[in-house]
């Protein structure tokens, strides 16, 4: 049968999944029979997906049911960002930059990077989630959305390339300082975003750590004084 928009929609969120899924797990997971998403999709049985079934299916594809609708009920949410915890709204009416509508969710924590000694941003959740293209993430940022968590920066010290206020993403996957770049590190005094860069032939190795702002000293550390986070990958700012 010729797929229609909300069952091709389905095969390119479960195609896109992060972490991956097929239609067998989804149908599982809606509390369906193994094939009933095949069946759905390729015989057209049923004809329309129950409300409560497409409800569970958005769930297990971590995105908002809107997404899921048919084509003449389907909305166009605007914001990339949620409307608070466990709300998803994603951008782009349901399709990402890459063509495919495989959103996946991307947690903000309470954590600023100028506060806080000793943060852990694996185990601090409480902000809202940030929905972005699984294949923008994998192919333009070279990351996964498991290894990535959005903070807030506080203070002037990265001005004018990072202000306070701006949001940031964190890859935690990439700690360390080569290639040079942007990341958030606990210094030994607090959890901190700054320029890093590796001191070649240092013994023991150490870091450079340099702010943007020039009232800001530059300092060194060695690598075993300091705890990187993750590298600094993508940020938004408030206009």
């Amino acid at each position: 049968m010729k797929l229609d928009l909300q069952r091709k929609r389905i095969l390119e969120l479960v195609a896109h999944c992060d972490p991956p899924t097929d239609l067998k797990k989804a149908s599982l997971a809606c509390g369906k029979n193994h094939a009933y998403l095949h069946q759905f999709i390729n015989r057209g049985t049923p004809r329309k997906l129950p409300e409560d079934t497409r409800h569970a299916l958005a769930r297990h594809l971590g995105v908002d049911e809107a997404v899921l609708r048919p084509e003449r009920e389907a909305s166009v949410p605007a914001p990339m960002r949620s409307a608070g915890p466990g709300t998803a709204q994603p951008p782009f009416g349901g399709v990402g930059p890459s063509g495919h509508a495989g959103l996946v969710a991307v947690p903000e924590v309470r954590v600023s990077a100028s506060a806080g000694g000793g943060a852990n941003l694996e185990h601090e959740p409480g902000g809202n989630d940030w929905y972005f293209d699984a294949g923008w993430l994998r192919h333009e940022l070279r990351a996964t959305a498991r290894d990535l968590r959005v903070i807030s920066i506080d203070g002037d010290s990265m001005e004018p390339v990072l202000c306070s206020g701006d949001k940031v993403m964190i890859d935690l996957s990439r700690t360390a300082p080569s290639p040079p770049g942007i990341f958030v590190l606990h210094d030994g005094i607090g959890l901190v975003a700054k320029q890093l860069e590796y001191i070649p032939n240092s013994d023991p190795p150490r870091v450079l750590i340099r702010s943007e702002n020039p009232r800001y000293q530059t300092y060194e550390r060695t690598v075993e004084e300091v705890n990187i986070v993750g590298r600094v990958i993508w940020f938004a700012r408030s206009l």
